[in-house]
């Protein structure tokens, strides 16, 4: 992931120090499911340390993988837009601490600070898109006859 996707390069110095004195510092054991698909999207969270895996339900097939996040990655965007329900799974490969923010604080803030707005706005969107291709790309990867033609395996 790029550097304008993690909390760090994507938000100028005030606008993440403001969200971090919001944050909660929490920790999950490795196997932890942080959410399930189609679960309500209350909260979201910026790794520190470990590694989370997104996945997807497939009928009739075990979840596949789309993505692995570690430092400073966004877990989670289903939480800035209605309905708020999670588009995929999330669980902890490894034990992970975290910053672990309230949904609807963060958007609350977010309407009441437009410039605040934007940045969030602006870096869960670059964050989305970076995971519509990584699912895009995994999921021809696992079902289409020939793949993405990438030829990243993973």
């Amino acid at each position: 992931m790029s550097n304008t996707t993690t909390l760090l390069g994507a938000l100028p110095t005030e606008h993440r120090k403001r969200l971090l004195r919001i944050a909660r510092h929490t920790s999950f054991p490795a196997g932890t499911r942080l959410f399930e698909e189609g679960g309500h999207a209350d909260r979201f969270w910026v790794v520190d340390t470990g590694t989370v895996v997104l996945d997807m339900h497939v009928p009739g097939r075990r979840s596949p993988v789309i993505e692995t996040l570690g430092h400073g990655e966004l877990i989670g965007w289903s939480w800035l837009f209605p309905p708020y329900v999670w588009q995929l799974g999330a669980a902890a490969q490894t034990p992970v601490r975290a910053d672990e923010f309230d949904a609807l604080a963060v958007r609350l803030m977010c309407e009441n600070d437009p410039a605040l707005g934007a940045v969030v706005g602006q870096w869960v969107g670059r964050v989305l898109a970076h995971r519509l291709q990584a699912a895009r790309t995994r999921l021809l990867d696992l079902y289409a006859p020939y793949g993405s033609g990438s030829g990243a395996r993973g």
